[in-house]
């Protein structure tokens, strides 16, 4: 098969496996914002932040050096269960010290302390399926991937559902039933955490299995390799992580304390909307991280490195395009209470911002397959402070304005300087005129659309129409020939 066209397949059913968890957040935004008033909502989304950024520690960069290793390993094994043990170790480690000290951490974190154990089993739960689906991706088994994904997405959706729709409603026509005594009033962030925390179980119990035939053997002098190549990417993650989400935290913190938790719900809930940029950008991401690994070592790997970024750059500038015409449809949809549209401003900047980092993650393949991943490190952390710097100046002046702004910044600064570092340490022949040529027609339809024309839906249509055609026009041939040309 075409190697473009199998990490396009691949990479359809990554989507879908990675899009439902990312999307699950996203559908449930109606839900919350229906039982939640913003401040309520704002609430769960701080402690949404802090479960990113524990993430990330959690995996200290394991699953990428896994790929890394795994990849060139002749005794895959000795990887698979090296790895094994670390994530065990450190993740038995985290869950009895943050248990024993839990007070001080839910004080630290101004976390109540009820939420606290919640969120210590979801994150122990969820490091220990990093290897097993960090295995499924590196054997190239996205059905399998995709089914457990799907399968969390359902007990969580259902769950949550249950919890806060239905179980009320059982609850007040049977006072006195089974259902009346599960029911607790204004235990809202709490069912939202149980739902999180069975599906997480039930999750870990269906990749049990490469636990349970993994010949155990640590290999110290292969771990000692693997953690110099993850520490950068933790680094990374870490920085990426402050990127991503910390602005809710500081947002906490700068803003006026009685419009502060109000504030970050409606950021949250509209900063929703560039989940389908997420999305897309993830599910790309997902497909091409083993396929960078596997095809580095063939010949001229660079040229089909810049024709997935060319492709990556057509179908990004689409979706941008896309949901800032139809934004105004959306928000209706998803983010059904009106308290919250004042921030529905920030959306352009939201989808742009997480177009940016898609590119830049297309772009990072030079430090990856040259075991250069410390330029990650230094190019996210430049990020953070960006993102840092202008959220702490400008928050007080201009609110969540300030934090969508620090995004689009920050991850357009990485993109540039993993271009530019890129092109010394590993030149890829990206097609630079095609990338800038869709990306910029793509931003200056959607600023007209949102801002000149003012959400125009006529005005936006056709603006989205022209770029079709003109993508159609300039693309379809070579299209047709990545998906339509039968494998020899």
């Amino acid at each position: 098969m075409n190697p473009l066209r199998k990490l396009f397949k691949q990479t359809a059913i990554y989507g879908v496996a990675t899009v439902l968890p990312r999307m699950l957040s996203f559908i449930l935004v109606p839900l919350y914002t229906a039982v939640m008033a913003p401040g309520l909502y704002g609430r769960v989304t701080i402690i949404f932040a802090w479960f990113a950024i524990f993430n990330v520690f959690l995996a200290y960069g394991m699953e990428t050096a896994f790929f890394r290793f795994y990849s060139r390993a002749e005794n895959k094994n000795a990887v698979v269960s090296t790895s094994l043990i670390s994530i065990l170790a450190t993740t038995i480690g985290f869950t009895l010290l943050a248990l024993l000290f839990q007070n001080s951490f839910a004080n630290a974190l101004d976390i109540e302390v009820n939420y606290m154990r919640y969120v210590i089993f979801i994150l122990a739960l969820d490091a220990l399926v990093i290897i097993p689906f960090a295995w499924l991706r590196a054997n190239e088994k996205p059905m399998r991937y995709a089914a457990v994904k799907i399968s969390n997405v359902a007990i969580n959706l259902g769950l949550n559902v249950f919890f806060l729709l239905v179980l009320p409603k059982i609850a007040s026509g049977e006072p006195t039933g089974f259902f009346a005594w599960l029911y607790r009033p204004n235990f809202e962030i709490s069912y939202i955490f149980i739902s999180m925390l069975v599906a997480s179980g039930v999750t870990l119990l269906l990749m049990l299995k490469l636990y349970v035939k993994t010949t155990y053997v640590f290999d110290s002098d292969l771990w000692k390799r693997m953690m110099r190549y993850a520490w950068p990417v933790l680094v990374a993650g870490v920085a990426f992580t402050i990127n991503e989400v910390f602005d809710r935290i500081l947002l906490e913190n700068l803003l006026p304390p009685d419009i502060a938790e109000s504030e970050v719900g409606k950021y949250s809930a509209c900063y929703k909307l560039g989940v389908f940029m997420t999305l897309f950008a993830t599910a790309f991401r997902m497909g091409i991280e083993p396929f960078f690994f596997n095809h580095a070592d063939t010949e001229n790997p660079q040229k089909a490195y810049a024709q997935i970024t060319n492709y990556f750059v057509v179908l990004g500038s689409i979706i941008l395009l896309a949901v800032v015409v139809f934004a105004d449809m959306l928000k209706v949809l998803f983010v059904r209470d009106e308290a919250y549209w004042d921030a529905m401003k920030i959306v352009p900047l939201i989808l742009l911002a997480s177009f940016f980092l898609g590119i830049y993650h297309n772009l990072s393949v030079w430090y990856k397959v040259t075991d250069k991943t410390r330029y990650g490190a230094f190019i996210s952390v430049i990020g953070a402070i960006i993102t840092i710097g202008i959220n702490f100046i400008f928050i007080p002046l201009i609110g969540y304005m300030a934090s969508a702004i620090a995004t689009v910044l920050a991850y357009g600064t990485m993109m540039v300087l993993s271009y530019y570092l890129g092109k010394s340490h590993y030149p890829v022949p990206y097609n630079f005129r095609k990338i800038i040529f869709y990306l910029s027609l793509s931003i200056l339809f959607s600023a007209l659309s949102f801002y000149v024309f003012n959400r125009n839906l006529i005005v936006g249509i056709v603006l989205l129409t022209l770029f079709l055609g003109l993508v159609y026009k300039l693309e379809n041939d070579k299209l047709r020939r990545i998906f339509l040309k039968k494998s020899g």
